[in-house]
């Protein structure tokens, strides 16, 4: 999240009174992440956060909001977006499509342990399985393609042995998208971007960490469910100083995503290679937001070295599923 377009008082309570959510209490931007504005809002109905789009159109969003609809619907905790009085959930603010949500309570745990592990490998499964009906379709926009596409944008930047590694592995995921196995991976929409920052905890009457929500949907799309796991385990599950794993979280991550949706053959095989297609995706991504910035009021780009890191790491040690 960031801050590219500004937005005032004015502008907020202009929203909410189209909503019919009451005054405006206070109004605050949002620093971190990279593609939305991003403000929380606060109102006498409640607590909300306010995304306007800088990069998705009209013409995209309607997958995303539709689709947190859907899930909420199906009882995925995530933010469920604020409808008008003719039902939409799309609106326009400054110019930008906008949406308004709930805010999720809890806040984020950004060490987690086995337990929080768990718990997401568990909710990410409900989540895949809860997709199955929503009947909008839009491929992961940061996809094979996209990546095919941003190759050579990124690469001049790049060092000679970054490079070959970046080509390489490339090559070996176009390869693998081709085969038999890949074709055979179930299929439905995807967050594709749930890291330890797009999950909310708060404590449980236990004591134990309770999951209270996913959010920040704007780059799901539909995809293998076996990519999506994989982009979880590349950040909840390993050493954030080397890309190593760490065998007890992804143990749980794993077990409790399997005891909820088990996992075909064909998953099984190639979750090596998922792995390391997810921390591709998401080392091309750092290089071009690191080294193409956008202007912004509020933002700190992340550092790209570290998917190559892990993407080095997934390639040198495999992490297998026990069948």
């Amino acid at each position: 999240m960031a801050v590219y377009t500004e937005v005032s008082n004015d502008d907020a309570q202009t929203l909410l009174t189209h909503l019919e959510l009451g005054q405006l209490q206070s109004l605050r931007g949002i620093e971190g992440g990279i593609e939305n504005t991003n403000y929380f809002v606060d109102s006498d109905s409640g607590r909300h956060v306010l995304t306007l789009f800088e990069r998705l159109s009209f013409e995209q969003l309607p997958f995303y909001l539709y689709l947190m609809q859907h899930l909420a619907q199906h009882g995925v905790p995530v933010p469920d977006p604020a409808a008008d009085a003719n039902g939409g959930i799309l609106h326009k603010v400054n110019g930008k499509p906008a949406a308004l949500v709930n805010r999720l309570r809890g806040k984020s745990e950004l060490a987690p342990g086995v337990a929080h592990c768990a718990a997401v490998g568990t909710m990410l499964a409900r989540m895949h399985l809860a997709g199955r009906g929503f009947e909008r379709h839009q491929p992961n926009l940061r996809g094979l393609p996209w990546w095919n596409e941003t190759m050579p944008v990124v690469l001049p930047y790049l060092d000679p042995d970054q490079a070959a590694l970046l080509r390489s592995e490339l090559a070996y995921q176009n390869h693998v998208a081709q085969s038999s196995a890949y074709a055979a991976l179930p299929r439905g929409p995807v967050h594709a971007d749930l890291f330890r920052d797009n999950v909310m905890f708060d404590q449980g009457a236990d004591g134990r960490p309770e999951l209270t929500g996913f959010f920040d949907f704007y780059f799901a799309g539909v995809d293998t469910w076996l990519f999506d796991l994989a982009v979880c385990l590349n950040d909840w599950c390993i050493d954030l100083a080397d890309g190593s794993t760490d065998p007890a979280r992804t143990a749980a991550l794993l077990d409790a995503y399997i005891a909820e949706r088990p996992l075909i053959a064909q998953e099984r095989q190639l979750l090596p290679a998922m792995l390391r297609a997810g921390a591709l995706r998401f080392w091309i991504s750092r290089l071009w937001d690191y080294h193409l910035p956008r202007e912004a009021s509020m933002l700190k780009a992340h550092d790209p070295a570290h998917f190559e890191r892990v993407l080095r790491a997934r390639a040198s040690h495999p992490v297998a599923v026990a069948a």
